[in-house]
């Protein structure tokens, strides 16, 4: 028997929460099923984690690099995440290292181009998995759901 989510648990128990937690919830769950299906197929067609491709996709937005203070910002971990994800990255003919036009004590990540074009590859892939895993909604769910999530994301920042 498979292991139930949170989600399917919360729904056996409705009058233990209240609808904004089996919201939460829902989205919890649809968040990890996306990303767990986006991690495989990166996985399994290109050998590359997720986490990888998050910073190659920051660094494709910017051509002459990024500091590693910059990525660490950007993709949200700490200075020594990036740093082990740029090494296995440098150490593959992906990004490189170099130093900063202005000040030579900083240090600017970019992709090569071998980074680029494959990034390119994936980038296109990664795409076309997004359109499968969404294929069901039509245009119109997918706009009222955007408008709808567009309401939930100013609310949590009003009540931050």
């Amino acid at each position: 028997m498979l292991p139930l989510d949170a989600e399917t648990r919360a729904a056996e128990r409705p009058e233990d929460h209240k609808a904004e937690l089996r919201l939460w919830l829902r989205l919890l769950t649809c968040t990890t099923l996306v990303e767990g299906e986006v991690r495989r197929r990166l996985r399994a067609g290109f050998g590359l984690t997720l986490p990888r491709f998050d910073l190659m996709a920051q660094l494709e937005r910017f051509p002459d690099g990024l500091t590693l203070g910059e990525l660490s910002r950007r993709l949200m971990v700490s200075n020594g995440n990036v740093t082990g994800l740029v090494e296995r990255l440098a150490e593959a003919g992906q990004v490189e290292r170099a130093a900063h036009p202005v000040d030579r004590r900083i240090v600017l990540v970019r992709l090569t181009p071998a980074g680029r074009a494959e990034f390119s590859r994936m980038a296109r892939a990664h795409a076309g998995w997004i359109g499968d895993l969404f294929g069901d909604l039509s245009d119109d769910e997918m706009r009222h759901l955007m408008r709808l999530l567009g309401r939930l994301k100013q609310s949590v920042q009003e009540a931050r």
